[in-house]
């Protein structure tokens, strides 16, 4: 009888330790969770956030950061090798949404305004895209292969404004990289430019006019959220509890980016933000512990 009982015991604590794993619960340092980062220096800073403030404040066991394309981003939360994307930008990346059926968004995290298009130096004589056949650039400056502007300038704007230009697509970083040699050079070219981002405070630039509408929906003011597996809030409320109280303005966004490219790496630069405004993260530790408490 004795025996039974022990059993039984033993039996409800494994359950009772089963189901607080399954809802998120049991030790932090066992906690694991796959963010999907698109290289964008946005995406470099608020996955590496994520993952400072998670493992640092919460005790995650650890926050794996993985960079893919696109497509393979979206593709790997629906079918969940991945819990979270924290870059989604719509309508610029609707199509994919449309695609993933097990996911689900939560409410837009950055706060400020967004913009998205080819750009030029200001020093270069051009205020719309039709303008470029004007100057002497012979090619525009790309990003990543499978970014929805990669598409659309050889599929719509080259062919509507009949460029003579040739679109080079490109790592960010590399296309970057690029922007500053030629920048400091003040040689004339043209590339992608967005905001937010670091480039804005580093560079006088503007992004042509298109006046034939040649981007469609990317020459309207996007919203950037996170996208998670629809199993997250049962699987991991605290993650989900941090990651939807997330939010960050324009002025947050690109000290934090500052900070980064400072720094020795991605991680620390967001340890040393995340430090220096403990007012901004807070609630979102908070929102997180109030999840792990429950």
């Amino acid at each position: 009888m004795k025996a039974s009982r022990k059993l039984f015991a033993l039996i409800l604590v494994l359950v009772a330790g089963a189901l607080a794993a399954g809802c998120g619960g049991g030790s932090p340092e066992n906690r694991t969770l796959t963010l999907g980062d698109i290289g964008w220096d946005e995406s470099v800073a608020v996955s590496n956030l994520t993952k400072a403030l998670l493992e640092d404040d919460i005790g995650y066991g650890n926050v794996e950061l993985r960079q893919l394309d696109v497509a393979l981003l979206f593709q790997g939360v629906d079918d969940g090798e991945l819990d979270a994307f924290q870059d989604v930008w719509l309508p610029n990346h609707q199509q994919f949404v449309d695609k993933a059926s097990n996911t689900k968004l939560l409410d837009h995290w950055f706060q400020g305004q967004t913009s998205f298009g080819i750009a030029v130096p200001d020093y270069v004589n051009a205020k719309s895209i039709p303008q470029l056949n004007d100057t002497n650039i012979d090619e525009i400056l790309g990003i990543e292969p499978g970014a929805v502007i990669s598409e659309k300038i050889p599929q719509d704007v080259i062919p509507t404004y009949s460029l003579k230009q040739s679109y080079v697509p490109s790592s960010t970083a590399a296309m970057l990289s690029e922007v500053d040699t030629r920048y400091k050079n003040q040689e004339d070219f043209a590339f992608i430019g967005w905001s937010p981002h670091w480039m804005n405070q580093k560079y006088s630039f503007h992004l042509l006019d298109d006046p034939q509408d040649a981007l469609g929906n990317l020459n309207d003011p996007a919203q950037m959220l996170t996208i998670v597996n629809k199993d997250l809030p049962n699987n991991d409320p605290v993650a989900y509890a941090f990651m939807s109280a997330i939010t960050l303005d324009d002025a947050q966004l690109d000290d934090l980016e500052n900070t980064i490219n400072e720094s020795s790496g991605p991680l620390e630069g967001a340890r040393q933000w995340a430090e220096a405004n403990r007012d901004i993260v807070q609630p979102w530790v908070d929102a997180a512990k109030n999840a792990q408490g429950s």
